[in-house]
Formats: structure tokens, sequence, C-alpha cells
């Protein structure tokens, strides 16, 4: 009788390769979302919900650092 051939580390691999390809997918369609988010804040930068409010004075929201 044969003894049948061990295929735990082929198992462990595919599922390896499974992982990082989804992973890879899934960064790439966020990627997607923000570029999507970032084309609207260049056509109208002073209507966009997404505009920089770096430049404005947070004192209400941020304390100063003495």
């Amino acid at each position: 009788m044969e003894q049948e051939k061990d295929n735990f580390w082929v198992y462990i691999a595919g599922i390896i390769v499974a992982a990082v390809v989804i992973i890879v997918m899934v960064k790439g369609s966020e990627h997607d979302k923000y570029e999507t988010a970032r084309k609207a804040i260049a056509q109208e930068p002073a209507q966009s919900a997404y505009r920089d409010t770096s430049k404005y004075n947070n004192s209400i929201t941020a304390p100063s650092q003495k």
C-alpha cells in the first residue's frame, strides 16, 4: 500500500498567495476611491467638503502649545 503525499505546505503556500492577492486588490480599490475625491477637490476646491483646513485657525479644537 502506497503512502499518500502530504500537501500541507502546498495548501499553506496557496492560502498565503491568495491572501496577498486579496490585499493587493483591496488596496487598489481604495486608491481608486480616493482618486475620485482628489479629482473632485482639484475641480472645485472652494466648494469641496474635503478642502484643506490647515491654514485656518483651529483655536477651539486645538489648544495652543506653550
